[in-house]
């Protein structure tokens, strides 16, 4: 047999060339796609993806009329000499086309599973859009950049109906391996197509097989040719780093709101969210201050409108003297700009990156000299000798949020937001952590808030709380404040109170609790109007006889027990008759339990009335 292998040769030329120019355009469309948020954007995204859906023979045809001789383009093609139709030229055309979604779609699914806490966290470190493209999304992404490089190869490779149509069969010039097939199987030369067939298959196998070992690859670091890949990006983007920071350095000296050495965040902001509307005003100094609420009051979205992440409605951001945001004068300076240090509650660690990266990545504008000696310093305090070169993955969670930390402190923050950073934690790293988060806020000179639906996490790390509800900032004081007068039912629920009852007011010295069935007397005055009363569950005593005022007899309805302390569940009055049927929640130790459970009933608890907290609705 006779055979003609020119096929080949331009089918992987052809193969080669149309892949090279969808690497590009694909990578490109991908990444402006990704941050394009237009009313256009599901348009744009079908035309893109187009060719992948069409028959073959509708492209070819679609391109005739845009590249033939007739068409604008091609009469100015023609006029510059150049002809496109039936030439080698066309058969890398429409390979490019039908190529071009699946680089596209591949690449831009693989750029949006890129974390988006990682780009967030990365603005707040100071960097431009195109250095975090750079050197944190296209990293991440790599493994779809080569898994959409190999699939649009391989369809680059056996594309057959557009080519045909655009550039024709001619032997040694425009035949691929595909129109090859066709011509070999109708002129009934079986073996001739048959070896075709064979040897598109073994290319495609051989392209499945990239994929999967490229999908297969969990641990970018461990991979000798990827860590190659990611330091060629490296350096590239260093040319772009440079240029970003040139920019941003200008945007932040032509700025004339300079900061000042006071340390005071004033927010006053509102935004509409689906559940809720935001509306919070308060002003903080440099003493750390808790945000105290439920799950989805509004916290985190607050420390993400002050970090220039989310966008308020309208309202006003200062810090240190320097507007941040005001809606009024049109003002909204970029989160890279605003120099607010941010810990996620998943410390979004860049996993590419070792710890002395990830702690550098904010420093980038500093001399290498000054970089490192930032990076030892924070190195040094948060307790991370020796583990300069090892990844997030190899990292355990009290590791990880030292490491965020770090690299929030090493850029020198006007401002540093902790959102529920020991949420992740078990309890043993949680109090190494809460000592560390003492000793830092100690020498932190900054603004310092920090974000929990702890109560007990917030007393120990904080001065002053700003306990929050559905968006609206209820209580703001001092932590003691807070815990032992909350002016409101809801404000004692958030603090973790579990005893409430609704009262009315007998005079300026008694009120009636009504769910308690019992008179009580207060010391306090009685705000106006008083709504309910309530007492925490460890400020009960049990005196032995009802010598007191606020003594009560009492039964035991169930209990529930901790390593160091009982929670009992009582009843007043009267024996329980049903295991829900209790008024009180009380918490004790377990050396008050071990001389209490031998007493016979009725116990007898008292309310001491200095404990007794009046409270509005």
């Amino acid at each position: 047999m006779n055979l003609d292998l020119s096929p080949v040769w331009i089918s992987l030329k052809t193969a080669s060339v149309a892949t090279a120019i969808a690497f590009f355009l694909g990578i490109a469309a991908a990444r402006w796609m990704f941050s394009y948020q237009g009313k256009g954007k599901g348009l744009i995204d079908g035309i893109f993806t187009l060719p992948l859906v069409l028959p073959p023979t509708v492209v070819g045809f679609l391109l005739l009329l845009l590249l033939g001789k007739n068409s604008p383009i091609g009469q100015l093609l023609n006029q510059l000499g150049i002809t496109i139709i039936f030439s080698w030229s066309a058969t890398v055309i429409a390979a490019t086309v039908v190529a071009f979604p699946l680089m596209y779609k591949t690449v831009l699914g693989a750029f949006e599973q890129v974390e988006t806490n990682l780009i967030h966290c990365a603005r707040t470190l100071g960097a431009s859009e195109w250095r975090i493209f750079w050197q944190v999304i296209l990293p991440l992404g790599l493994p779809g950049v080569v898994a959409g490089t190999i699939l649009a190869f391989a369809r680059a490779l056996g594309e057959f109906g557009a080519t045909l149509m655009l550039a024709g069969s001619i032997p040694g010039k425009t035949q691929t391996i595909a129109i090859a097939i066709f011509f070999a199987s109708e002129s009934g030369n079986m073996t001739e197509a048959l070896f075709w067939v064979l040897l598109m298959i073994g290319i495609a196998l051989g392209a499945i097989s990239a994929i999967n070992y490229w999908s297969g690859t969990q641990q970018f670091s461990n991979k000798r040719v990827i860590t190659r890949c990611l330091l060629f990006i490296s350096q590239f983007s260093v040319l772009i780093n440079r240029f970003s920071l040139i920019r941003t350095h200008k945007q932040q000296t032509t700025n004339n709101q300079q900061p000042t050495t006071n340390n005071q965040l004033f927010l006053n902001l509102k935004k509409h969210l689906p559940s809720f509307t935001l509306e919070t005003t308060f002003t903080t100094n440099g003493k750390p201050l808790g945000l105290l609420g439920a799950s989805g009051s509004g916290k985190s979205m607050t420390l993400r409108c002050i970090a220039g992440l989310e966008t308020p409605t309208e309202g006003r951001i200062v810090l240190n003297g320097r507007v941040l945001f005001d809606s009024k004068r049109g003002i909204n300076i970029p989160t890279p700009q605003r120099r607010i240090g941010f810990v996620f509650q998943n410390y979004a660690l860049f996993p590419h990156m070792s710890v002395i990266e990830n702690i550098a990545f904010g420093l980038q504008h500093l001399p290498k000299v000054e970089q490192r000696e930032q990076i030892l310093k924070y190195m040094n305090i948060m307790q991370l000798k020796g583990l300069e070169h090892r990844y997030p993955h190899q990292l355990s969670g009290g590791q990880q949020q030292r490491v965020a930390l770090a690299r929030a402190l090493a850029i020198a923050p006007d401002a540093l937001l902790l959102d529920e950073p020991l949420s992740a934690l078990d309890t043993y790293l949680r109090s190494q952590i809460e000592k560390l988060l003492t000793e830092v806020f100690s020498t932190y000179e900054g603004v310092t808030l920090f974000v929990t639906h702890k109560l007990e996490e917030a007393y120990r790390i904080c001065d002053n709380l700003l306990v929050m509800s559905e968006g609206k900032a209820i209580a703001y004081g001092s932590k003691a404040d807070i815990f032992e007068r909350p002016t409101t039912y809801t404000v004692a629920q958030i603090t973790e109170c579990k005893n409430f009852s609704r009262t009315t007011i007998i005079d300026s010295q008694h009120i009636n609790a009504l769910d308690w069935n019992c008179t009580l007397q207060v010391i306090e005055p009685i705000p106006n109007p008083l709504i309910y009363v309530g007492i925490r569950a460890h400020h009960f005593s049990f005196p032995k006889e009802l010598d007191r005022e606020n003594t009560f007899p009492c039964w035991l309805v169930q209990m529930s027990e901790t390593q160091h302390r009982m929670t009992l569940y009582l009843k007043l009055h009267s024996a329980p008759t049903n295991p829900q049927e209790y008024h009180l929640q009380v918490e004790i130790f377990k050396e008050k339990w071990v001389e209490l459970k031998d007493r016979s009933f009725p116990w007898f608890v008292h309310l001491d009335p200095l404990r007794l907290m009046l409270m509005e609705g």
